[in-house]
């Protein structure tokens, strides 16, 4: 989608960093808190206005319902129900899609009819495109929905694993806060080179999305019969992938269980080639919003690390639960954040 090409997101780096720079004052000082829906929450907020902008607070409080209404769907249960059964948790989604729904269509109607369509992701949505004119209002109301949800979703489960390092390697954490520092004063003045600057902060992201990728567990279903190194993959298969032990490969990571961000400034060759880091897949199945989500998660990174220190609570229990139903998630973590001096 034009509007999640990394070009796109580099022009508009300037509207997603003063929300970033915005979350370490979210943070209590000095108290443990549960980290995930405060991260969730700001995430959904630069998520949202960079698809919607000046539309966007009326349709925040939706997206938040939206995501709930897929959590209750995804959660385990003692029955297993065929979908075609509307049990109260497909109703439930049902009707906040269809409330998403129903806030987006005189939004797009409205632009539409005013020409004034607008620079961000819904206004690249409706620009005709030179070889298929212009998308049917339907289709854009049921993609919207899906999209919004994944600009926070799954950056949030990221951004749990990152600061749960920062905490972790307080020396790593303050080697982003140094890059940090360089940042303009005015978060709106960032720019693409400004996030470019933060290779270090780049390559600590990337290093915990390879130990702990979000989404540990793709599918892909093969087209025609091929063969896959000694196995013979049938036309119509479904082929499982594991991002999670596939970066964790002694075959292309050193030391593939050790945190080392230092790997993606040592070794730029190895780690970049295609196929061997898949956190965001790869080909052309792989995440269109990549580039958002990265710009996103560095950014917030980089301002947590720059004005808190990140500790776990005392005690002999970790500071949360591993999850991996729909992904691998810190569930119930808790972290304390101390102002630098």
């Amino acid at each position: 989608m034009r509007g999640l090409r990394p070009h796109a997101v580099a022009a508009r780096i300037g509207e997603i960093a003063p929300q970033a720079a915005g979350f370490p004052g979210r943070w209590p000082p000095g108290q443990d808190i549960e980290v995930l829906p405060l991260v969730r929450h700001a995430l959904a907020e630069i998520g949202v206005r960079y698809l919607f902008s000046e539309d966007a607070p009326a349709l925040l409080p939706l997206a938040a319902q939206l995501f709930l209404a897929r959590e209750v769907l995804a959660r385990p249960a003692h029955w297993v129900w065929p979908r075609w059964i509307p049990t109260s948790a497909q109703r439930f989604r049902t009707r906040q899609q269809v409330a998403f729904t129903d806030a987006l269509r005189p939004v797009v109607d409205r632009r539409r009819s005013s020409g004034r369509l607008g620079e961000d992701m819904l206004g690249q949505m409706l620009r005709p495109s030179s070889r298929h004119g212009p998308l049917p209002p339907e289709a854009v109301l049921d993609t919207l929905p899906g999209i919004t949800v994944a600009t926070f979703e799954t950056p949030t489960r990221a951004a749990g694993w990152i600061l749960l390092h920062l905490a972790r390697h307080p020396g790593a954490a303050d080697r982003v806060a140094a890059e940090a520092d360089l940042l303009p004063a005015d978060p709106a003045a960032t720019t693409a080179a400004h996030l470019d600057g933060l290779r270090y902060t780049q390559a600590l992201v990337r290093e915990v999305l390879r130990l702990y990728p979000p989404s540990w567990l793709l599918t892909r279903r093969a087209p025609q019969r091929t063969r896959l190194a000694d196995y013979t993959v049938e036309a119509a298969s479904t082929v499982l992938v594991c991002p999670y032990t596939a970066h964790r490969d002694a075959r292309e990571y050193r030391e593939p269980d050790r945190f080392r961000p230092e790997r993606w400034l040592d070794d730029p060759g190895s780690p970049g080639e295609p196929g061997a880091f898949l956190s965001f897949g790869t080909g052309p199945h792989g995440c269109e919003g990549a580039a958002l989500a990265m710009a996103m998660l560095t950014l917030l990174t980089a301002h947590t690390a720059r004005h808190h220190r990140l500790s776990e609570p005392a005690g002999p229990e970790p500071s949360h639960q591993v999850t991996t139903f729909e992904g691998l998630a810190t569930a119930g973590l808790r972290l304390r954040a101390v102002p630098r001096g």
